[in-house]
């Protein structure tokens, strides 16, 4: 498994909470070595796109229902629109690397911080190619109901990632910031993004347009709480 943390260079918050993230791993031992990735900063979203001749496809205002999806795409709270793009592209170039190689990919956001040691045989024993890790609370809309629908199946190792809404809104992990994807999921993350377009990472990583996403069932990252650095 390849493992890396999603930090913002030259962004003194962002790099402490990779740290941070980084000697977490470390202090629960954790028998994989997590590497810092370095963010698409907002002054090289257009760069990206280009090189992987993908579109930007989500309301910044208001509520638009995506027809060919039948979605209802919400706007997110942004301060810095080029930061919420910058995210998700950095999301998709770890997808794409995941596609083209033959292992998974832990990937985390400098937010999450790690509770527990992680049981890396979880990955080959599940059938999702897709697993959420992180506790719910502070991470995601709805955080209670998605937890208490997560601990009621405490007697199961993994599960698939609860309803917590209408079905025609997007819905999948508890936040992104930290999931294993698998070699086959990362590559139908890239043919939604052909699809669907770019939408925010964990908008597109949902449960309707991608069946084979599942939580554990206990929760090992949690997250810091630090200021969000797309939303204000």
């Amino acid at each position: 498994m390849i493992a890396s943390v999603i930090a913002i260079p030259n962004h003194p918050v962002s790099q402490k909470a990779a740290a941070l993230c980084i000697e977490s791993s470390e202090k629960v031992g954790n028998n994989f070595k997590l590497y810092q990735f370095e963010a698409i900063t907002p002054e090289r979203v257009d760069e990206a796109m280009k090189k992987f001749n993908i579109k930007w496809n989500y309301p910044w205002e208001g509520q638009v229902t995506d027809f060919a999806s039948g979605l209802k795409k919400s706007a997110y709270r942004t301060a810095n629109k080029l930061a919420r793009v910058a995210c998700a592209v950095s999301h998709y170039s770890l997808w794409n690397a995941c596609a083209h190689g033959d292992d998974p990919h832990l990937i985390m956001e400098h937010d999450a911080i790690f509770t527990s040691k992680f049981d890396t045989n979880i990955i080959e024993k599940t059938k999702f190619l897709i697993l959420g890790i992180n506790n719910p609370i502070g991470a995601t809309r709805k955080a209670r109901v998605f937890y208490d629908k997560v601990v009621e199946n405490k007697n199961r190792s993994v599960i698939s990632a609860p309803w917590i809404d209408d079905m025609n809104i997007p819905q999948g992990l508890a936040g992104n910031s930290a999931y294993i994807i698998k070699p086959e999921g990362a590559r139908k993350m890239l043919k939604l993004v052909d699809e669907f377009g770019l939408w925010p990472n964990d908008a597109l990583m949902c449960k309707q347009l991608i069946p084979q996403l599942g939580v554990t069932t206990k929760f090992y990252t949690t997250v810091q709480g630090t200021p969000s650095t797309t939303s204000d």
